[in-house]
């Protein structure tokens, strides 16, 4: 019970740490200092930091999986598209620590290249899944060389934005907000919305500000 409790809290500790820091700039020892409890302690529990940063990965990779599962036959809503990049910054925003330097993060840790790589490629077929539903009840208004481009640009902007947005709040690191994210992915979509939808999605890009 207690080595559980004890593995609990060094993950979730590191995660702050890293969120707030920067995973370069955390150690074994800052963690364990945070934690008040010995390195070795630590060290009982996890080998390494990159042991550390696995299980985060873990952790990360399977609720944005899970989230990223869109059916491809099913009728999406304007009001369900924007919850579902809530849900998608929402999570972005509790493991940002491997957004906020990617490369480098991926760089250390090879082995999590490929399934980041992975979920990459989720992401832009669930964008695809979710704009061919929205074109296929004429609600989107798009070509399809114009629909492969947007759902690439979806992708980009999913994968970057919480680096651009911790750039513009560097004085307060604490400061995430997903609505931020749901608000510019809506408008890059925008001008592809049928003229009936479009303060509609206006609305709807609003509701998590």
């Amino acid at each position: 019970m207690t080595k559980i409790k004890t593995r609990d809290r060094i993950l979730s500790t590191s995660l702050s740490l890293f969120n707030n820091l920067g995973e370069p700039n955390v150690t074994t020892l800052l963690i364990s200092d945070e934690l008040d409890i010995s390195p070795g302690n630590l060290y009982y529990h996890f080998r390494s930091k990159g042991d550390i940063v696995e299980e985060l990965f873990e952790a990360f990779e399977a609720e944005v999986l899970d989230l990223l599962a869109v059916p491809e036959d099913v009728d999406v809503s304007l009001d369900q598209q924007s919850f579902f990049l809530h849900l998608l910054f929402e999570a972005v925003a509790r493991y940002r620590f491997l957004y906020q330097d990617l490369v480098n993060v991926l760089s250390r840790y090879e082995r999590l290249q490929v399934r980041f790589r992975r979920i990459l490629k989720k992401k832009t077929q669930a964008f695809r899944s979710i704009c061919e539903s929205l074109r296929r009840q004429n609600m989107m208004q798009i070509g399809q060389e114009e629909l492969d481009s947007l759902c690439k640009q979806l992708t980009l902007t999913a994968c970057y934005w919480s680096a651009f947005d911790t750039l513009s709040h560097l004085d307060d690191r604490d400061s995430v907000d997903p609505g931020r994210g749901v608000y510019q992915m809506m408008h890059l979509m925008l001008p592809y919305f049928a003229p009936d939808e479009r303060e509609h999605a206006k609305l709807a890009s609003q509701d998590y500000l």
